[in-house]
Formats: C-alpha cells, sequence, structure tokens
C-alpha cells in the first residue's frame, strides 16, 4: 500500500524517531509529529543525521488539541499515532493527564481520520493492556485487565480506536508491541536503568521487582512491525501483537547485561521502584504467529541469542559519552 504521505505523531520519542528515521530512509514522505515547546526541541530528531532532518517536514502540536492534529493530518493519507504518556509509575501520580493524552488523543486522530477521509490509522497500543497473564503465550484474544491508570489509559485508546472502525469503517489497525527496548530509551524503563548504573561503575545497582518477566523486542523489530501494519490491506479492524516469542525475568535479564558487559552485579531492591502488589504485572510472553500469519513479519533479535545481540548494540549505544551524559543514573525516573 503507497502512500502520498505519512504522519507519525510522537516522532520526537523513542520508538517514534526510530520509526520516522527508517520511513525517511525508506522513501517514504514523512511529516513528523513532535510536541510544541518553546525551546523547537525536536526531541531524538535533532540528533538525527542531516539528511534525515532534511528531508522531513516538522509539525510543532498538542496530541490532546484537536484543531492542531487535524491540521497536522489534513494533507496526509497514513498517520502513524505513537504520541502517548508511557511511564507507569507518573501514571500513579498524575492518571488525568493519561487519560487526556493517550484517550482524547487517539480520539482525536481517529475523528480526524473520519472527517478527513484518511486511509490508514495505526493506533499504537502496549502489552500492558493485558496485564499479568492469564495464558501463555498471550495471544490478540487475552482478557484486558487495567493493572495500572497508564494500561487503563491505553485500553480506552484501542477501544476508542477500533469503535470508529466498528461503527464507521475508518480504517484503523492497533499495533501491540511488547516490551520495546533500545537506543534512546528513557531510563525509566528498566534496561537503561540498569546499562546507565553499571555504565556509571555502581557495584550494586537499585531495581524494583526482580521476578516479573517480560517479552523484550527490540527496536529495530518493533520498526518493521509497524510498517508492516502499516502496509498491509490484511491489518485494517485487528489488533496485532509485535513481541519476540520468548520470556525472560527481570532479574535474569539484568544478569544477561552484566554479563555482556563484563562486569560484577549485585542488585538492591528499592522499594520505591516496585509497584503496588496488584498492579504489578508479573508475567508477559508473547505469542506472534497472527503477526507472521497476516504481516509476515517475524523478528530478528528473537530468543535468548537475539536479546543480548540487542542488548550489546543497546549497550554500545549508551557506552557512547555523548549519549550517556543526557541520563541522571543516580536518580530515580517514575
Amino acid at each position: 500500500m503507497g502512500y502520498k504521505k505519512i504522519l507519525v505523531t510522537g516522532a520526537d520519542g523513542f520508538i517514534g524517531s526510530h520509526l520516522t528515521e527508517a520511513l525517511v530512509r525508506r522513501g517514504d514522505n514523512v511529516k513528523a509529529f513532535v510536541q510544541y515547546n518553546s525551546f523547537n526541541s525536536w526531541g531524538w530528531l535533532d540528533s538525527a543525521d542531516a539528511d534525515i532532518k532534511q528531508s522531513l517536514e516538522v509539525f510543532a502540536g498538542d496530541i490532546r488539541d484537536a484543531y492542531g492534529v487535524k491540521t497536522a493530518m489534513r494533507d496526509c493519507d497514513c498517520v502513524m499515532n505513537l504520541a502517548a504518556l508511557i511511564a507507569i509509575p507518573y501514571s500513579y501520580h498524575s492518571p488525568a493527564t493519561y487519560v487526556d493524552t493517550n484517550i482524547n488523543g487517539a480520539l482525536n486522530v481517529v475523528q480526524a481520520a473520519r472527517e478527513l477521509d484518511i486511509k490508514k490509522i495505526v493506533q499504537t497500543s502496549t502489552s500492558e493492556v493485558y496485564g499479568t497473564a492469564q495464558f501463555v503465550p498471550i495471544t490478540e484474544l487475552h482478557p484486558l485487565h487495567g493493572q495500572s491508570p497508564y494500561s487503563a489509559s491505553k485500553i480506552g485508546a484501542d477501544q476508542i480506536a477500533m469503535s470508529f472502525y466498528n461503527s464507521f469503517g475508518t480504517p484503523v489497525a492497533i499495533i501491540r508491541p511488547f516490551n520495546t527496548y533500545g537506543p534512546r530509551q528513557s531510563a525509566r524503563a528498566v534496561i537503561p536503568t540498569i546499562i546507565t548504573q553499571l555504565l556509571n561503575g555502581m557495584k550494586k545497582i537499585k531495581l524494583g521487582a526482580l521476578s516479573p518477566t517480560r517479552d523484550f523486542n527490540y527496536v529495530k523489530d518493533t520498526v518493521a512491525g509497524f510498517m508492516a501494519v502499516a502496509d498491509s490491506d490484511q491489518s485494517v479492524g485487528e489488533v496485532i501483537n509485535i513481541g519476540s516469542n520468548f520470556e525472560i525475568s527481570i532479574g535474569d535479564t539484568a544478569h544477561l547485561i552484566a554479563e555482556i558487559m563484563n562486569v560484577d552485579l549485585e542488585i538492591e531492591t528499592d522499594e520505591v521502584r516496585l509497584r503496588p502488589e496488584k498492579s504489578e504485572v508479573n508475567r508477559l510472553w508473547a505469542d506472534n504467529s497472527k503477526a507472521k500469519k497476516l504481516l509476515g513479519w517475524e523478528p530478528k533479535y528473537g530468543g535468548r541469542d537475539g536479546l543480548a545481540r540487542g542488548l550489546k548494540e543497546t549497550i554500545d549505544w549508551f557506552a557512547n559519552a555523548e549519549n550517556l551524559k543526557g541520563y541522571k543514573a543516580t536518580v530515580y525516573n517514575i
């Protein structure tokens, strides 16, 4: 499916910047929707190669502003909506902002899509909407369970988007990535937290719960999943998991990182980093068979070996002094 112009919201963020760059390199005409700020910062796109930035049209706005969203979408025929608040601990602190940004933001996108006759909307979900696995591996038919205000807001966003498909035929596809990691990720996520503490010479690192398992997805695989969902006619009206189909605990992940970095590791449980008991998602493990069948997508960084390769690339990026200095390893990021 060819598009005259693709809008990426949240293009200034971790996954959004990688996706934007990949689309430009593929030859797509891309408009990057970044969050307006008085510094005229484009987030991670500021560090993109010059040829990428020269090829981009950048729109500074706010996903909560329906008028601005519609204005940005007006000359586009595909919208990839990645704009969201994503930090789980901060959602305990400020849940209303998650409803406003994630649910109303999705509503603004699909409402404008309906009015503008957009060809394709790719709405970004998250594996957190499943809560602790009730069966594994987790298929797209798994029940949804809002165990944090963040996950509840993403369930709401997914349902709003899909309601427009069901009610009006708006061409919506829901992509549901599992635990993406890689260069540029915020230190509020566990893998950058581990890496940045070790790179700063800490022998005893602070973490939250170690027993929960995750299905870590390297950002290059996640980006390929986004592009496959956008390109496929068969994805319309579907929810599609993008995951590695490999389960590993947080504790084992920390030890794997230390092994790759060839450092000794001691872990201290930091009470502040623990989720409320009923809010912790104890197990995530993706069934990615639907993505393979519908999209022809499969992870290139799957299994333990693939995770180790992705972690090595991630560690190498963080080890660059220019990159590392942007992270506060001694401060807990909520």
